[in-house]
């Protein structure tokens, strides 16, 4: 080979060796604003000293662990609340949503779009003049700061998720496949019982999934229709921030993200592309 050649050969080499220099520095900013504030957060979860301008806490410890989930801590129970009302609203949402979206799915309504597009309307206005009439309605009929008021807050959110993918999901699944089991005998409801269900199970499932961690996560529902008497995991966190207690806050922060970190890539793994492609159809 020629030197020219060699040469030739070498700069081109370089060339595509200098590509990875840009490509790394984006990549270590993705990285830096994605992970940066998680270890922050895990840092504060430990930290028994930490003030500016110290870049790392001073001491360590889990002293605040142990206050937080004391008695006097209120974690256990705003804890228990959180998962037994996303719990409740995951059983109310989906018993509304599997018939409904087995209905939008199936039917051939005039209206359908209309139908999917009405579900949607809790999510086109401000949630804090919306919670606060909801909060005054509930404060006369006596579900203000009860289990069962905060739930029903919850599923007008929840709806949202469950319907439109309980939709997609029965819409992705075969109607010759019903056809076949009722040719052989099968009933309509053995039918659904025994294919459609069991086919949609998984968008069923991240369904519920997105729903239990909306309902985990809700703040403003659960602040104007609950507080003071229904204790929850984000309002302990909200009490915490605002009054400087940054440990605190951390831990039940931490609390709030594990779940939701493990739910979606649980949501991930079955919610596939062709029950995504059916939403809106």
């Amino acid at each position: 080979m020629s030197a020219a050649a060699e040469t030739s050969a070498g700069m081109r080499q370089s060339s595509f060796d200098l590509w990875w220099v840009p490509r790394a520095i984006a990549l270590g900013l993705l990285a830096f604003v994605i992970f940066g504030p998680l270890t922050n957060l895990v840092l504060w979860t430990v930290a028994e000293k930490w003030y500016f301008p110290h870049a790392l806490p001073l001491e360590y410890g889990l002293d605040y662990w142990g206050r937080v989930f004391s008695s006097r801590g209120n974690a256990m129970e705003s804890l228990g609340n959180s998962v037994f009302v996303a719990s409740m609203t995951v059983i109310v949402s989906l018993a509304l949503a599997v018939p409904s979206g087995y209905a939008l799915a199936r039917l051939k309504l005039p209206v359908r779009g209309l139908i999917l597009l009405a579900f949607l309307i809790p999510q086109a206005f401000p949630n804090l003049p919306v919670y606060v009439n909801i909060a005054r309605l509930f404060y006369q009929i006596g579900l203000n700061g009860t289990i069962a008021g905060v739930v029903l807050v919850h599923v007008t959110h929840g709806l949202v998720y469950a319907v439109w993918i309980a939709t997609a999901a029965f819409s992705a699944v075969d109607t010759e496949l019903e056809q076949a089991a009722r040719s052989v005998g099968a009933g309509a409801m053995r039918a659904f019982r025994d294919i459609t269900l069991p086919l949609a199970a998984p968008g069923l499932l991240a369904s519920a999934i997105f729903v239990f961690l909306e309902s985990l996560d809700e703040f403003t529902g659960s602040y104007f229709v609950g507080a003071p008497d229904v204790n929850m995991l984000p309002l302990l966190l909200y009490t915490a921030g605002a009054g400087g207690n940054y440990q605190v806050a951390s831990i039940t922060a931490l609390l709030l993200l594990i779940p939701s970190i493990g739910f979606m890539l649980v949501v991930e793994r079955f919610l596939k592309s062709d029950v995504l492609s059916k939403v809106g159809h």
